[in-house]
């Protein structure tokens, strides 16, 4: 089997000590878990800076442009189906910041919350998100 290997970004996005969370659509054409919350970002495109990337995927999907791009804290992987395709996506969180919290949704999207990121078990996150959660939550201080 040809497996496509990716490399993404992933950003959570704090403000006022809430991260975004965004819910896959029906209509995600690279989806593969309707329903489910997940963080956003994406794939870098070949000979795009990890920054430059995020903040592409940050605007395409949530509509912001004020952001502050940190340091990574986390690096996942996951192995989606995708289209009948093995995927192996290796992801790489950062926690940034806003101070806008207006979201304009994509179509890939159907939903979003801001949530207090000691509440992420209380939704149904992708089991890389939940990873990340985690690890995020060891160094998250209250701002």
């Amino acid at each position: 089997m040809n497996i496509k290997q990716f490399i993404s970004t992933k950003a959570f996005i704090v403000h006022q000590n809430k991260v975004l969370i965004l819910r896959e659509a029906d209509e995600y054409e690279d989806g593969y878990n309707a329903g489910t919350y997940e963080i956003p970002g994406g794939r870098v495109e070949p000979g795009e800076f990890f920054n430059d990337g995020l903040l592409r995927e940050i605007k395409e999907e949530v509509g912001l442009t004020s952001i502050t791009v940190g340091k990574p804290f986390f690096i996942g992987e996951y192995r989606p189906i995708v289209r009948d395709e093995q995927w192996q996506v290796v992801a790489i969180y950062f926690e940034c910041s806003t101070d806008n919290n207006e979201i304009v949704l994509s179509k890939d999207h159907d939903g979003y919350e801001w949530i207090d990121p000691k509440t992420y078990e209380d939704y149904p996150l992708k089991s890389v998100s939940k990873k990340a959660f985690a690890e995020f939550i060891k160094n998250f201080k209250h701002k």
